[in-house]
């Protein structure tokens, strides 16, 4: 069965450790500012916030690398409890976990989808799955539940007619992406979400046809943001905004670069780090995805899943307006006052 809230802990459960990982990364009132983020990467990639470092758009901010996560609501999770000091997941996670009471805003958009960049759901060539009511009783490889895939697997179920109760049959299981393309081949899985470089490499590789994307479901849009919590905020407003400013200008940078240019300062930078990764894989890099310059956030782009989430029973109506949960305040490209 799919359920979307399965992602969001207790209310109880985040004031609880976000206490606890308050010290590290929020200052004391009136005190200096924290200037050393912590932060989840991901393997063989670079994140934003690593290139703006490279790039020196963090200014006198350092990142603390942590460890890494192919999951965005356990990465918001993670910032909202205080493990770390901030997260990007799928909007309509970060609606969720406001929706529970979390204590975060999203402050700048982080990946998305357009023509270049985009996710896929893909069968071996081979499949007798055609369309959607084929799919009914078959199991779809996503990266984690309750985040971007889901809520696009469910929105095109639901458009080509199938009911709530057929919707429930088709089982989605968490894999590692980096699993998801020899799953598929091995009959482990009937359909395998792939995006990226993952995507790339296996469309490379050959035997695999598109079913369905998200970009043809929706068109070109930024699909996830970047989370702070409030407190970090209200206690690190210097840092905030030299954060978002670094992050956003990095966004830019790849938005305005050529494609080769950005592939291989991807690769220095995970030379440089040594954390013993295959670099290979930035070299199918073709586009940020994100839609707007900087990262500039959009109310559609959380309207959008507020309106399927109160559809799907998931949030009440009215519960939850864009402005609860993005602020546009930090990012320069709002405002054109970027340098």
């Amino acid at each position: 069965m799919i359920r979307f809230n399965r992602v969001v802990p207790t209310v109880l459960l985040l004031a609880a450790l976000a206490a606890c990982g308050q010290a590290q990364g929020s200052a004391a009132p009136g005190g200096p500012e924290v200037t050393e983020l912590r932060y989840q990467g991901s393997v063989g990639a670079v994140t934003f916030p690593e290139l703006a470092e490279d790039l020196g758009y963090l200014g006198g901010i350092k990142l603390k690398w942590v460890g890494n996560t192919t999951s965005g609501p356990q990465d918001i999770q993670s910032a909202a409890t205080g493990q770390t000091d901030f997260g990007g997941a799928f909007n309509g996670a970060v609606i969720k976990l406001k929706a529970a009471g979390a204590p975060i805003k999203a402050v700048i958009g982080y990946y998305g989808s357009d023509e270049k960049s985009f996710s896929g759901y893909y069968v071996a060539e081979n499949s007798p799955i055609k369309t959607a009511r084929d799919l009914i009783g078959k199991k779809i490889g996503v990266n984690t539940l309750g985040a971007h895939h889901e809520a696009v697997i469910k929105e095109y179920l639901k458009r080509e007619g199938l009911t709530p109760e057929e919707i429930k049959q088709v089982e989605l299981v968490v894999i590692p992406p980096v699993n998801t393309e020899q799953a598929l081949r091995q009959g482990q899985l009937d359909v395998g979400t792939l995006g990226g470089v993952l995507k790339d490499k296996a469309l490379q590789r050959g035997g695999l046809r598109p079913l369905f994307t998200d970009v043809g479901l929706f068109g070109p849009f930024t699909a996830g943001s970047v989370v702070l919590r409030d407190d970090f905020i209200a206690k690190n407003p210097k840092t905030t905004k030299a954060f978002v400013e670094g992050y956003a200008k990095a966004i830019e940078w790849t938005q305005t670069h050529p494609r080769e240019e950005v592939v291989a300062r991807f690769q220095q930078i995970i030379a440089k780090r040594g954390r013993n990764e295959d670099a290979s894989t930035v070299t199918f890099w073709k586009s940020s995805g994100v839609a707007a310059k900087g990262g500039v956030i959009a109310d559609k782009e959380f309207q959008v899943w507020i309106d399927w989430l109160t559809r799907e029973g998931e949030i009440k109506p009215g519960q939850i307006k864009p402005a609860d949960v993005y602020t546009n305040e930090f990012n320069p490209y709002a405002k054109g006052t970027a340098s």
